[in-house]
């Protein structure tokens, strides 16, 4: 079983879901010296199959791939009923018919035949996000030779993913761009700085930390690694790579000198998550609700007709968006650790 401890460029690559992280860009950060996590979230295991293909058929054997947990909560056909009424004059000027609030139900996202697919390839590296799987998950996936994390925001989560059977922990800091990985989707992102959350999780659980949240350049990746991670984990600042599958809109964006401030929004997917400020989040932030996966579904179609427009797509983005820069993930990578 692979140990993030062997890692000879203490750096991984976050998952990225929704086209940024590409098989391509999980082999470059093995070509650097750290290990890429490939993204499940929202793909059919059949398209997830085909990535992990072409990973291996690059010549790279040890990754990771990143699964999304149902959610244990379902969704209120209310609180959605009254976003929908809001966006739709939105959607209505962009020509998007948006779905109807009884064909946005709860979407487990493949789940159980992700976990098929990890047991069935072997997958060195599995992690998990928006939550912590049953104990017979982990203890299927280590029948079958996979090291699994859980990406954690507070002590009490990585409590509950130690004695589940996380292996290690992505311990996820405020500054953190897209989604923020709390289990319960309805409460605010914890708001502790992450050498603080590091320093808590420590005290609690006896797991290795791979460290996530804003981390962008050298001196901070040192920092946080001085404090006892393993390693950490960065994702904005890849996202202008060359390796990366960004949208142009928002890779543009993230080195447009007017954006100059990110917030957290529940606007887009119903999940909350760290994204540039633009006139989406302004107008919708404040009525959005916490309803994922069905409030993703429902903005997918304002997302693909704005998909050139930064003013209408989201644009995930960390506190160091500033320091992604046009060049190789393995320069990235390299510097990093």
């Amino acid at each position: 079983m692979f140990d993030l401890r062997e890692l000879s460029r203490r750096v991984v690559a976050a998952p990225m879901a929704g086209g940024p992280t590409t098989p391509e860009l999980v082999v470059a950060a093995a070509s650097a010296g750290g290990v890429g996590q490939l993204a499940a979230g929202y793909l059919s295991p059949d398209r997830v199959r085909a990535d992990i293909t072409a990973v291996r058929a690059a010549g790279t054997e040890v990754f990771g791939v990143n699964i999304f947990v149902p959610e244990s909560e379902p969704v209120d056909p209310d609180a959605l009923a009254r976003y929908r009424a809001e966006l739709v004059p939105y959607a209505r000027n962009l020509g998007v018919t948006l779905p109807d609030v009884d064909d946005l139900g709860d979407d487990d996202d493949h789940f159980d035949a992700k976990i098929r697919l990890m047991c069935d390839e072997r997958i060195p590296l599995v992690s998990f996000a928006f939550g912590c799987p049953r104990p017979e998950v982990f203890a299927e996936l280590h029948r079958h030779g996979c090291n699994v994390g859980v990406t954690v925001t507070t002590a009490a989560d990585a409590e509950i993913a130690g004695q589940a059977g996380a292996d290690w922990l992505i311990v996820q800091g405020p500054d953190a761009g897209g989604h923020r990985s709390v289990f319960d989707r309805r409460t605010s992102p914890p708001t502790p700085p992450l050498p603080d959350l590091i320093g808590e999780v420590a005290d609690r659980v006896e797991l290795p930390i791979v460290a996530a949240g804003g981390i962008s350049t050298a001196a901070r990746a040192d920092e946080i690694r001085s404090l006892g991670p393993v390693a950490v984990q960065v994702g904005t600042v890849l996202l202008r790579t060359s390796e990366a599958g960004t949208k142009p809109a928002h890779a543009a964006a993230l080195a447009d000198p007017d954006r100059t401030e990110s917030v957290v929004t529940w606007a887009f997917s119903g999940r909350p998550a760290r994204a540039l400020r633009n006139l989406f989040t302004d107008r919708f932030s404040d009525v959005a609700v916490a309803e994922y996966p069905a409030v993703n579904t429902l903005t997918g179609g304002i997302r693909r007709a704005a998909a050139n427009d930064p003013d209408g797509i989201n644009l995930w983005a960390g506190s160091g968006f500033r320091d992604a820069v046009e060049e190789s993930a393995v320069d990235t990578i390299t510097r990093l650790g």
